[in-house]
């Protein structure tokens, strides 16, 4: 059979929006098909409709050469379709064997035969290199584990066609490699896949075909072996984009000290360990390490979420101890979080609510406590505007957004405060190329004017293009800063690790 898989003339609307526009396309057994594009390019939307989750308004699907029933998981399910979501469905106060098993039993079955679904979840396990204690909490996981829960939940159903909606946006590099030998041993064994992603390096890496969609509609297809980084970033977004690199500043005035600072695990942020950093105006720190070792207490303690147990902090020449997030922020802090869909915003709430949160007792925002809705439409209008967030109004809710556009949203919060502190945790983490470039491009503009950086990323192409100087978390403790001009990917991957320390 050429293709086991077919949809043609897939068309979906929200309202006045087209999400997917007369969309066709293909899979062939034993190959992996990356579905490319921005931010609310309507990938996911296109794989919610195959999986049954919602219902297209015009064209069909047909599964190795049958029609496939609209809007029916059951139905998706029972044809081989597997789908992990990019944010995990799974029951976090049950077991790891439970999740799996959970719903693949009539509800007239007189026992469960516990016995054999656990030798069936070990074959699994042992054949696609899957391990995950089958009697673990899944709420105990990392995030990688969690993952595998749910490649084995689709495995487990025999499904023979699986869809991975962003696989690798919340994941370690480490687990990115791990993720890439499963799916090379799930097509060694047949199984067909769609890779949704909007990383280019890892989509000419694991796939075979890559189909670009911009707005909505097909705008590319290509084997990935006659594609590359360019030409896939322009389908993309529908010109040539350039990630901007850091030029050298004189650094000015120290703007934020720590001097042997301490932050214990009982904050709950975890530990950081006589940490000393100083970040100086017209400067970017660039904090890398591997994700668990310090950065989340780093991050929490500039926030004014956690407060420092031993050592100084200063802020602007302000001796700190006791603090507060609204403290940091009048001390001119400005705070990019990890997290921007669940710290950064409150889905609810409006865009316009959520852009003057930080300066909702401003004049003349605000007035004896009454909000000035004529002065706050003025600002939201001017900030969408500048920032280009996409939305349908200033009124919808945030949670409606697109990755990127929430992260414009932040960014737009916090710029217009003007601070001279910026905490830039994984900023562009999830982001499509067009988004990265612009949030990058407005983290430098930032410098420029005068701003002192730090920058958390696990991304060391983007420290090394954006920072002035690096520093490595391992442990809790902060190596001693190193000119970013003069220090190899690799010399920071092995002070990631604990083999080797800073010069």
């Amino acid at each position: 059979m050429s293709e086991i898989l077919r949809l043609d003339g897939i068309t979906k609307r929200f309202g006045p929006l087209v999400a997917n526009d007369a969309i066709s396309l293909s899979l062939k057994p034993g190959e992996v098909v990356a579905l490319l594009g921005e931010n609310g390019a309507g990938k996911t939307t296109l794989m919610n409709i195959l999986f049954g989750h919602y219902t297209a308004d015009e064209g069909t699907i047909e599964v190795f050469g049958r029609p496939l029933t609209p809007g029916q998981p059951d139905a998706a399910l029972s044809a081989g379709i597997g789908m992990v979501h990019q944010h995990f469905s799974l029951g976090d106060n049950l077991t790891v064997l439970d999740n799996i098993t959970l719903g693949t039993e009539s509800l007239w079955s007189w026992r469960h035969d516990e016995a054999k679904a656990r030798a069936r979840l070990a074959q699994l396990s042992d054949d696609f290199g899957l391990s995950v204690d089958p009697d673990a909490l899944v709420g105990a996981l990392s995030v990688g584990e969690k993952q595998r829960v749910e490649i084995l939940k689709a495995l487990y159903r025999e499904a023979r066609i699986l869809i991975l909606d962003e696989p690798t946006a919340v994941l370690t590099p480490q687990e990115v490699d791990s993720l890439f030998e499963t799916l090379r041993k799930l097509v060694g064994k047949g199984m067909s896949i769609i890779f949704i992603s909007h990383k280019l390096h890892e989509i000419l890496t694991i796939s075979d075909r890559v189909v670009v969609l911009r707005r909505g509609k097909v705008v590319a297809e290509t084997a990935t072996k006659d594609a590359d980084r360019a030409s896939l970033a322009e389908a993309m977004v529908g010109r040539a984009v350039h990630l901007p690199k850091g030029t050298p500043m004189d650094p000015g005035e120290v703007l934020l000290e720590l001097n042997n600072v301490s932050v214990s695990a009982d904050q709950g942020y975890g530990v950081l360990d006589g940490a000393d950093l100083v970040l100086r105006r017209h400067e970017i720190i660039g904090l890398a390490g591997v994700s668990g070792n310090g950065q989340q207490a780093l991050a929490a303690l500039i926030s004014g979420l956690a407060r420092p147990e031993a050592g100084t902090m200063t802020v602007n020449g302000e001796a700190v101890q006791h603090t507060s997030p609204g403290h940091m922020v009048r001390h001119g802090v400005g705070r990019i979080p990890e997290d921007r869909n669940h710290v950064g915003v409150i889905g609810e709430m409006a865009v316009w609510e959520n852009l003057i949160s930080e300066r909702r007792r401003d004049t003349p925002l605000s007035r004896s406590g009454l909000l000035g809705f004529q002065a706050i439409r003025s600002l939201a209008s001017d900030l969408i505007e500048r920032f280009d967030i996409r939305c349908q109004g200033q009124n919808e809710e945030t949670r409606l957004l697109s990755g990127g556009n929430v992260q414009k949203l932040v960014l737009a919060r916090v710029l217009n405060n003007n601070p001279s502190i910026i905490l830039a945790n994984q900023p562009v983490r999830g982001l499509d190329i067009g988004a990265i470039a612009y949030v990058q491009n407005t983290i430098l503009e930032a410098r420029s004017n005068g701003a002192a950086v730090l920058l958390i990323s696990e991304d060391l192409e983007e420290l090394m293009a954006l920072s002035d100087r690096i520093q490595v978390i391992y442990h809790g403790r902060l190596s001693e800063p190193i000119d970013a001009r003069d220090v190899t990917a690799r010399e920071i991957g092995l002070m990631m690790s604990g083999q080797a320390r800073a010069a």
